[in-house]
């Protein structure tokens, strides 16, 4: 290996603005476990402000297409803050009982859902072409235009409410070229993050920084709920310029993988500890190779053993979680808990509670599988235990806000676990095949390709909610659990070879 102290102008060229700026500071070049703890700190920022875009639309939904959540008002009448105002109140707040043309027509649920399905249609479609492109171009330019691009358009949705907007189809062009640039995220924080950790402790250390997720699930549903009382406009723009400047950051500071730095790693840190009898374990990057790796293509992806399945697991685990994502604020403040209606607000801060679950599930399976050393496993158990997550949910939610809560963070554990595991320490363990023999260059592919197939059920989900909830809701938590029946099964074959394995 090359000294990282070794002077080459080639490399210093690559090194993002802000790492040099660390190393003139320090006066010495920065250690190996510095940059990753580096990659790690700027990619869960990256991806936080991702999900915090993206979660704004579900709280907005209340704000847009009020519908009859004012229904249990005129029989609950109360003046706690976390419930609706009075009339009286309400016209100061406008924005949040009024509604705003189209959505607030008797079609408005129907045409919300078509929004969602607009952008993570365009969504899964970009993620194949980026994860294409992802394996081929630098990442670190990659990602920053795919944010600051995410930020104008999630900005120019909220712009509406100050231009006064009321033409449908502003607002779904505008939501499926947030949808095209929001698909740069994914594959490529984990092709970054995957170049500089190895497989060791995989599962655990991923499960910990794919909280990123869930916290920005509840950083967006947070910031958006605070700001629908000055305006729904408000709750687009500001995640919307929270993204684009996190992507300057990323810009100045994230280096893609260590030959871009100089950095040298150590043999623990790229490579699992091979024990007696065990297959060969292959590093997740090899550095320094005497020939120039050729990116892996789209069809010899899907023909790595076990993208398939886990692909087609993850359509149904996240048909579940996004249509949680897209409608669960909606379905809070529609559905009476303990004989009262939440206000649009109260409804957004309780859906967090969701993923704060989501944040425990996928610590607990990425936790679970290094343990066991099995991730099919895993995944499916967690899918099955969903089913009587999301029964109770539907059947005692309701109750009592206590109740709800309870219930809600167990949906949360059970829902968002696997979908955490397989998006991120199972796309980086297929990225890495032995069947790749050493390749790197697949991990962004791979990752596309799962999480792309995923985004398809993730459209179909809401889209299917937004129709579906119209008439009945049972109908809606029925469709969940067979959905996530279905995701277990698919992962039958590789459940039993790893049973097999063991025995």
């Amino acid at each position: 290996m090359s000294s990282m102290l070794e002077p080459q102008q080639e490399t210093n060229r690559g090194k993002p603005l802000g790492i040099r700026f660390l190393e003139h500071v320090k006066k010495s070049a920065l250690s190996f476990k510095t940059h990753q703890a580096i990659v790690l700190i700027v990619t869960f920022l990256a991806y936080t402000s991702y999900h915090a875009a993206r979660k704004t639309t579900s709280i907005v939904k209340s704000a847009l297409d009020p519908q009859s959540s004012d229904l249990g008002l005129k029989f609950f009448p109360l003046q706690r803050s976390y419930f609706h105002e009075s009339h009286e109140s309400k016209k100061k707040t406008w924005v949040l009982g009024s509604g705003w043309a189209p959505f607030d027509s008797t079609d408005g649920t129907a045409l919300l859902g078509d929004l969602d399905v607009a952008f993570l249609a365009v969504y899964a479609l970009g993620m194949y072409f980026s994860g294409h492109l992802g394996d081929r171009i630098n990442l670190r330019i990659f990602l920053t235009v795919g944010m600051v691009g995410t930020g104008l358009f999630t900005s120019l949705f909220g712009v509406g409410y100050w231009a006064n907007i009321h033409f449908f189809y502003y607002y779904l062009i505008v939501q499926m070229l947030a949808g095209l640039f929001q698909s740069t995220g994914w594959p490529s924080v984990v092709a970054v993050v995957g170049n500089w950790f190895g497989k060791k402790k995989r599962g655990l250390i991923m499960g910990i920084w794919n909280a990123h997720t869930s916290v920005g699930n509840i950083t967006g549903s947070l910031v958006a709920s605070a700001l629908l009382k000055y305006g729904w406009g408000w709750s687009m723009v500001a995640p919307g310029l929270m993204i684009a400047l996190i992507g300057v950051v990323v810009f100045l500071f994230l280096p893609v993988n260590p030959e871009s730095v100089g950095a040298d790693a150590d043999e623990d840190d790229m490579m699992s500890p091979k024990k007696s009898g065990e297959g060969v374990t292959e590093p997740l990057l090899i550095l320094e190779t005497e020939y120039k790796e050729k990116a892996v293509g789209f069809i010899e992806a899907w023909k790595i053993p076990g993208v398939a399945p886990f692909a087609l697991c993850l359509f149904f685990a996240k048909l579940v979680a996004y249509t949680f994502l897209y409608w669960l604020p909606f379905y809070v403040s529609h559905t009476a808990i303990d004989g009262k209606y939440l206000s649009s607000e109260a409804a957004g801060n309780l859906s967090t509670l969701f993923d704060v679950g989501g944040v425990v599930g996928g610590i607990l399976a990425g936790h679970i599988s290094d343990r066991l050393d099995a991730r099919a496993i895993t995944a499916a158990s967690f899918m099955y235990c969903t089913i009587p997550a999301l029964f109770l949910y539907r059947i005692y939610g309701h109750i009592s806000l206590v109740a709800n809560i309870g219930l809600l963070l167990i949906a949360g554990m059970f829902v968002n676990g696997p979908y955490a595991l397989i998006t991120t320490a199972v796309s980086a363990d297929l990225g890495t095949h032995s069947s790749l023999k050493g390749n790197s260059r697949a991990l962004a592919t791979v990752t596309a390709i799962i999480d792309g197939t995923g985004s398809i059920g993730a459209a179909i989900g809401p889209l299917l909610t937004g129709y579906i909830s119209a008439k009945s809701w049972d109908a809606v938590f029925t469709m969940l659990m067979a959905a996530a029946l279905v995701a277990g099964l698919l992962l039958t074959r590789l459940v039993v070879a790893e049973v097999a394995e063991k025995n």
